[in-house]
């Protein structure tokens, strides 16, 4: 009786074991093949940038920070004000219309700093990174509408 005891709680313990260490590989192996580096991590860690374009991108990233952080509190802003509304009146008003359209100027807005910052760190690359740049902004731009 000691010996199947220990022999069953031994395959219970393997079995839990083989159980973990399956879930844990297999969960790696998911998100290695659905995480796709964003532009940032792409741009600072596969272009292999130059001491100068480093330092220029540093401060494209900086100016853009701030541009995007303005930006973002209109957003916010939009957002307050649509709340106000809706909370206002309870029906789809001209208070209510203003603020959806002060989001959507908003977010139009962000979307051409971002797309005028995009650009901007494409004049700093070589031709061939600037290929492969090219190629990660489409896979990017298209990815999700499939």
């Amino acid at each position: 009786m000691k010996g199947l005891s220990r022999g069953l709680i031994l395959t219970l313990v393997l079995t839990l074991i083989a159980a973990v260490g399956g879930t844990w590989i297999g969960a790696r192996y998911i998100y290695a093949q659905q995480h796709q580096p964003s532009l940032h991590e792409f741009v600072h860690e596969e272009l292999k940038l130059n001491t100068d374009q480093k330092t220029r991108l540093a401060a494209l990233e900086q100016d853009f920070a701030v541009r995007r952080r303005a930006r973002e509190a209109e957003l916010r802003a939009a957002n307050a004000e649509l709340a106000r509304a809706i909370q206002a009146r309870h029906e789809y008003s001209p208070e209510v219309q203003a603020a959806v359209e002060r989001f959507h100027d908003a977010m139009g807005e962000l979307q051409k700093e971002t797309i005028l910052h995009v650009l901007a760190m494409r004049a700093i690359l070589t031709p061939e990174q600037a290929r492969q740049f090219d190629a990660r902004i489409s896979e990017s731009l298209t990815e999700q509408a499939s």
